[in-house]
């Protein structure tokens, strides 16, 4: 459990890099766009996906797999196709979820 939780959270570390490099522009216009675009969907999909059977409320884990599956598949998306916010949908989604597994 803790080397999952390892990984998870270097998944989400990586994508938070990802996502810095498209906005501060550190590389040509593509790369950063691949980063911030694609492979931040994909890690972030990553890390909800290994999130997921560690989540307390199991009534989520099957919500978390979705937002999971959702966010990497939106990341193949072509950006000009009216799906291409479903991306953006998983991420909140897992987002929420993430936040309600809070312990309080």
């Amino acid at each position: 459990m803790q080397n999952q939780q390892s990984i998870q959270g270097i998944l989400s570390i990586a994508a938070l890099i990802c996502l810095a490099v498209g906005w501060f522009n550190l590389f040509s216009p593509e790369i950063n766009h691949l980063l911030s675009r694609k492979v931040f969907y994909v890690l972030i999909g990553a890390s909800f996906f290994i999130q997921a059977p560690l989540l307390t409320n199991k009534n989520f884990v099957y919500a978390m797999y979705a937002a999971a599956a959702i966010c990497v598949l939106g990341a193949f998306i072509p950006e000009g196709s009216k799906l291409s916010a479903v991306k953006t949908v998983g991420l909140l989604a897992g987002i929420i979820l993430s936040l309600s597994n809070r312990r309080r």
